[in-house]
């Protein structure tokens, strides 16, 4: 496993205003993913993958959020290949993952399931939303936007936009670790 690079990782799901529609369920229509060197703080091969969604549909609500819409995710990838992409293409299954919170582990456990798709990730994930929190003594509630704001960073592309937001994940790991050193990194769980 190589413990130097990790793999940032933002998902888009499925969602409404509500309760979902009868017969729908969340589920994962954009998977951003971005290379983070903890050493060398490069971020690389930051990319967004769509996903065809299999049992919901895009609500107006989740384009207004996310400004995808069905007429963009109709020629994305299966559930079943974008996870063989991420584990073919990122090694995905050897490498230390990280998101923004447990929402984005926790979705892809319940769809890999759900799907009867192998969970394409190792088991070596970090939470970077509850790091970041203890790292400046923020409460847990600290959202990624929050982060950029306390480390002078401006949001790079669309909020909500899973490539975007995990480049800018990767953005405020690399902050921290320039402003506070390596030993920020004895702190992640």
């Amino acid at each position: 496993m190589n413990e130097n690079e990790w793999l940032i990782v933002d998902v888009e799901s499925t969602c409404w205003k509500g309760a979902p529609p009868p017969g729908e369920q969340s589920e994962i229509i954009e998977i951003g993913v971005c290379r983070f060197n903890i050493e060398t703080h490069a971020i690389s091969d930051a990319e967004s993958i769509l996903v065809k969604p299999a049992r919901s549909k895009i609500s107006p609500f989740c384009t207004e959020l996310t400004t995808l819409t069905a007429e963009m995710l109709r020629d994305g990838q299966t559930f079943e290949d974008a996870c063989t992409y991420l584990r073919d293409h990122y090694q995905s299954g050897d490498s230390v993952w990280a998101s923004w919170g447990d929402y984005d582990r926790n979705m892809f456990a319940k769809q890999c399931q759900s799907f009867a798709v192998p969970y394409p990730f190792s088991e070596r994930h970090v939470n970077l939303k509850r790091w970041y929190a203890e790292l400046a003594h923020e409460g847990n509630k600290i959202g990624m936007d929050g982060a950029l704001h306390n480390e002078k960073l401006p949001l790079l592309g669309t909020h909500h936009r899973g490539g975007d937001d995990a480049f800018n994940i990767a953005r405020i790991v690399r902050s921290v670790l320039e402003r506070m050193g390596q030993e920020a990194l004895n702190r992640k769980e």
